[in-house]
Formats: structure tokens, sequence, C-alpha cells
């Protein structure tokens, strides 16, 4: 029988770590042809252009890289190094193969991101936090492999901001992070049919105090 290929759908149903590893495991090489470029989709580019239109500088961690999509983006504008990581070593393998990044290293967030102690001027994240993926307690990770000063850029999946978390997770950092906004954005281009090209995200820009 022939293989049926993965679906976004397959994607907001994972229900842990596991799940996440086996899918992408079995997405990662056709990802890009298969669902990025059949879907028109956008929201790395978005992510990188935020990132960078608010001073956001190397050295970046890419968190939740996938295949690199978001870090081809960003070193095409210019910023590096770029690290990543992803639960995925399949997916990582199929990023490594752009060569625009550093290093790479598998991590579950839920567990911490096996880096040292402020290593990072900056984190990225596109298309990691939404249901299905990681919610907020994610971005306690995120926070100590940063530097103080060090510029965020984290897509979240709109419709889930709310009910997820989100919200109330920025809240509960009070000082220990600063000039929090959110701008949302279309996750899918034009040329998308899928049932969820509409859907948006909002990108979270903030520092790190």
């Amino acid at each position: 029988m022939a293989r049926k290929p993965p679906e976004l759908k397959d994607a907001y149903s994972l229900k842990s770590p596991e799940d996440s590893r086996r899918l992408y495991a079995d997405w990662a090489g056709d990802y890009d042809e298969r669902f990025a470029a059949l879907e028109d989709y956008q929201l790395h580019v978005h992510t990188a252009r935020a990132f960078v239109g608010a001073g956001g500088q190397g050295p970046v961690l890419d968190v939740g890289a996938g295949t690199g999509l978001c870090g081809a983006v960003l070193a095409g504008l210019g910023v590096g190094p770029i690290d990543a990581t992803d639960i995925s070593a399949e997916m990582l393998t199929e990023a490594l193969k752009k060569d625009v990044y550093r290093d790479a290293f598998e991590a579950d967030l839920t567990e911490g991101i096996p880096a040292p102690r402020d290593s990072y001027s900056g984190i990225v994240s596109s298309g990691t936090f939404t249901h299905g993926h990681v919610g907020p307690e994610g971005i306690e990770a995120l926070l100590r492999v940063a530097r103080p000063g060090a510029q965020f850029a984290v897509s979240i999946n709109a419709a889930h901001y709310e009910s997820a978390g989100f919200a109330a997770a920025f809240k509960a950092l009070g000082d220990r992070i600063g000039g929090l906004s959110l701008t949302e954005v279309p996750i899918y281009g034009d040329l998308a049919v899928g049932p969820n090209r509409d859907d948006t995200a909002l990108i979270a820009l903030f520092e790190k105090s």
C-alpha cells in the first residue's frame, strides 16, 4: 500500500514529543515540496523579517528550525551566525543541506535546550508554538540560552494565543522581558488552497531584560 503523506492536520493532532519525532521523521524528506511550496507557506518569512526589523542580530538560535526555512531567510537578510535546534533529527538533516547554519542539535523544548546559558543574542521561532506542538512552557528554555538584551521573534498561532495560555505566560514573565509587541500575520500566501489557508499567527517581539 502506498504511503499516505503527512498533512497539517497530523501536526495539529500531536500529543507528545514522541508523536512529533515520528511525524517529522516521515515528513522531513518532502516537507518543503509537499507542504511549504504547495500551501504557499509564508510564516517563516514574516518571522525572519520581523526579527531583522526589530534590530535582531546574531548569534541567533532558530528554535524548531524544521527544514531550515526561517534560517534561510535570515541568512539572506544578512543575519549570522545561526544555529538550529529541533526535536527531529531528520528535519535537521534537511536543514543542514541549506548550508546556512553554523551548528544544529536536537532538543525537546519541554526538557530544555542543551546550550550554555546566555549563548545567543537573538532567538527566532516560526511555527513551533501552536497547538499540537509546544505550549508557553517552552518559553522558559528560550530565555535561559538568551543573553540579556537578546531580541526574540516568536510566532504563535493566533487562534490559540489566549486559550493555550500564551497571554498569561507573557504577563507572568513581568519585568524579565521588555518591549513586548504582537503583530498578526497570515501564515499562508495567496496561493494556499488548504482548509487552513486563512489561518494567522501573532509574532511576539520582545527582549530579555
